[in-house]
């Protein structure tokens, strides 16, 4: 036992033989500790426990802590009430801090036992952060009641920053960014600072992101560990501003201290990070002794590690067309994740947005540089490893990937009925993709609801304490100015001023939570009535290559099939984006008429005509947005006509911002064609039409009327039908 100025350490621990010892020395573990008073074993929360290495944690609610050293370290213990306490780390015991004649006054008895009680809930959020988002905010909604009206800053500082972590780890990055800012206002830490430049990096705000690290530059109290975040960090904002030299410099300055502190796993990322700044403006040379470095450098430490570098400097082999190192490298990977006890590497630790490294993946990578290199037979074993692996672990994503390429090498080598097979598995796999994608849609609004909820809570648990301190200063300010009336109105003037700006506040920042509430809404809304092609026109295109196949016309099956991929992979490629250009929709809509037109040549001709003066350029428009009205037109106007019908689209330029597309078809018209239609057909173009105008005017509705559509009969007595689209250009 040791005793200094009424603080006794106690150590207790069992001497390891010199072997054990110098192994431990080769890495770092994690030390167990607890401070507590002596008399009772009361324990001690909000203890400062650092190490000369720049390890650093406070001690929680239990008086507990665990720390990050290697055997060597000096372990510094520090508190206000008591003489600060340093110990040589030499084993791997755990370690006990009594300390004697610990008295605190009843004040600092209450302070005590409220930082502790705060400290156990923000504990909880950090505990349940990567299990439940819901549960650990409401913890730190707890701490944050906890603090009260009054109560001190520092406190609500941690609360906040903690709620900034949890919101970073889950992707909520405009939430993450808003709460590490109230924390930097209640009390500005190099903490809260490192992390609200991770959420503006996240967030892509390179600018803040780097004005916010700049301001720490010349701060002489940073651990190694935090200069090593913020040089990277400063690497990371200048790369995303194109400032590629300035990043360069910033990386190999954190690399050096890296280096020199020993940090091993920051060593290998910076030097990856490094090779891929060069890789990003073609300096090859210096990218590959970069990135052989990292993968050498992670082939010291565990297994994920080197799988992850692994596969970094695979895809560097890829861009630079070096498919053969490619896939010997991936190969190498995949032999190495096979030993894994999950099948799984996460290519970013603690974000769980970020894809994982697997097997399928690895696999269908392997195949697509072979494909480059034209060696369609070698990749169709990777092809099939990748498809039935992301079976087996449900990955729809890499399934139907790996499937369309395959049904492509098939199309490629001759082998139609192949191709065909694993085409059908394809749009079958697409249709599963979508269901599913509906399906997390609908529990991502669930829970943004909910998040949404708790976090409005916690505002107004701000407001209320920040409304509770005005009111508060007011009365001081009543009572210390009793003697001077003017000077005391004078001040109730500004109070109620300021009472004023807080609620017009208030107001304004409900104004904003809602109106960001109603746009991600609509973005949801927009994305699940996003156009698709009609079921039936995907049947009866199968149909017409079966046709095709019956007769033996192997020519027209494979022009058709060839024609119609292309055209569902240009829907697919679109499907996510709310506008495209102009030129690609007037593209899409060639193709999709002419396959129409192939299949009922007897029953229209068409025209598409683009006057001279159209900016095709210079407009964009919702994908799919003209091909219902084209279908609508053909199926249910022209196929109906007794003689050969016509299909014109024309598009004309109106003024310098507004383009208008016209539709016109002189078949049977809307109210023969009512007549005709059974009641499904009814329901289904009811549905299908209902789903146009409802995402029409959630557009108009986010872009200030940027669609008008206007459908009429083309000849006064009912005889074909003109729809007249205007689009308007930002």
């Amino acid at each position: 036992m040791i005793t200094k100025t009424g603080i006794a350490l106690f150590l207790s621990f069992t001497l390891f033989s010199s072997n054990f010892i110098y192994a431990q020395q080769q890495g770092t573990f994690v030390l167990k500790g607890q401070v507590r008073v002596k008399e009772n074993g009361s324990p001690i929360s909000g203890v400062d426990v650092s190490t000369d290495k720049g390890e650093y944690v406070t001690t929680n609610g239990l008086g507990e802590f665990r720390i990050n050293v290697k055997v060597g370290d000096m372990l510094i213990v520090q508190n206000p009430d008591f003489e600060t306490v340093r110990h040589r780390i030499n084993s791997e015991e755990d370690i006990i801090v009594e300390v004697e004649e610990y008295s605190p006054s009843r004040q600092q008895r209450r302070e005590t036992e409220l930082i502790a009680r705060h400290q156990v809930y923000l504990d909880s959020a950090e505990f349940y952060k990567s299990k439940d988002i819901g549960k650990s905010i409401e913890f730190v909604s707890q701490s944050i009641s906890l603090i009260g009206t009054n109560g001190d800053k520092t406190q609500l500082a941690r609360s906040l920053t903690v709620l900034g972590e949890v919101y970073l780890y889950h992707q909520q990055y405009d939430l993450a960014i808003t709460n590490l800012q109230d924390a930097q206002k209640a009390r500005k830490t190099i903490k809260a600072s490192l992390i609200l430049a991770q959420a503006y990096l996240a967030n892509r705000n390179y600018e803040e992101a780097e004005k916010e690290l700049s301001e720490l530059v010349p701060l002489k109290r940073l651990e190694p560990l935090q200069r090593i975040a913020l040089l990277e960090g400063l690497g990371d904002a200048n790369k995303g501003l194109g400032n590629t030299e300035l990043a360069l410099d910033y990386y190999k300055e954190g690399l050096k201290v890296a280096q020199k502190n020993q940090v091993s796993a920051k060593v290998i990322d910076i030097n990856s990070k490094i090779a891929e700044t060069y890789a990003s403006v073609d300096r090859r040379i210096e990218a590959q002794g970069y990135f052989d470095n990292a993968l050498q450098l992670s082939q010291q430490q565990a297994p994920q590690r080197a799988i992850e570098e692994n596969e970094k400097v695979a895809d560097f082999y890829n861009r630079s067309s070096r498919y053969q190192d490619e896939i010997t490298l991936r190969k190498k990977s995949l032999d190495q994740i096979q030993q894994l006890p999950e099948k799984a590497v996460a290519k970013e630790k603690g974000n769980i947005g970020t894809d994982s490294i697997t097997p399928q993946r690895i696999n269908y990578k392997i195949a697509q540089a072979y494909i480059a290199q034209s060696r369609l037979d070698e990749a169709i074993p990777y092809l099939q490893k990748s498809i039935v692996e992301a079976d087996n672990e449900d990955d729809l994503v890499v399934q139907k990937d790996a499937t369309r390429e395959l049904s492509e090498v098939y199309e490629s080598k001759g082998d139609f009925t192949r191709a065909f097979e694993n085409y059908q598995a394809y749009v079958t796999l697409v249709d599963s993709l979508y269901i599913r994608k509906e399906q997390e849609i609908s529990r991502l609004a669930r829970l943004n609801l909910d998040i949404a909820r708790k976090q409005n809570r916690i505002t107004t648990l701000e407001q209320e304490r920040e409304l509770s301190q005005s009111k508060y200063s007011l009365a001081l300010t009543e009572q210390e100015l009793i003697g001077e009336r003017n000077k005391r109105q004078k001040w109730l003037i500004y109070s109620l001023v300021f009472g004023m700006g807080l609620l017009a506040l208030t107001a304004f920042l409900f104004y904003r939570s809602n109106q960001k509430q109603k746009l991600a809404n609509n973005l949801l809304a927009l994305k699940s009535l996003r156009s698709q092609m009609n079921p039936h026109f995907i049947f009866n295109a199968l149909n017409s290559v079966n046709s095709y196949i019956a007769k033996n016309d192997e020519r027209s099956a494979n022009r058709f099939l060839s024609d119609f991929s292309v055209l569902m992979r240009n829907v697919l490629e679109n499907s996510e984006e709310d506008f495209i250009p102009f030129t690609k929709e007037l593209e899409l809509l060639r193709l999709y008429v002419k396959l129409e037109h192939s299949r009922f040549p007897e029953k229209f001709d068409y025209k598409i005509e683009v006057a001279d003066n159209v900016q095709v350029d210079a407009f964009e428009i919702p994908p799919m947005l003209l091909q219902p009205y084209v279908e609508n037109a053909i199926w249910h106007g022209l196929r109906y006509k007794e003689e050969k019908g016509m299909l014109r689209i024309t598009v004309a330029q109106i003024g310098e911002h507004l383009l208008q597309i016209t539709l016109a078809d002189n078949g049977i018209g809307r109210k023969k064609s009512a007549a005709l239609k059974t009641q499904h057909q009814k329901k289904q173009k009811s549905k299908g039409m209902g789903n146009i105008k409802k995402r029409i005017a959630i557009l108009n509705t986010m872009h200030e009327n940027k669609v008008d559509v206007t459908i009429s009969d083309l000849e006064d007595h009912g005889i074909g039908t003109k729809v007249v689209l205007k689009l308007k250009k930002d």
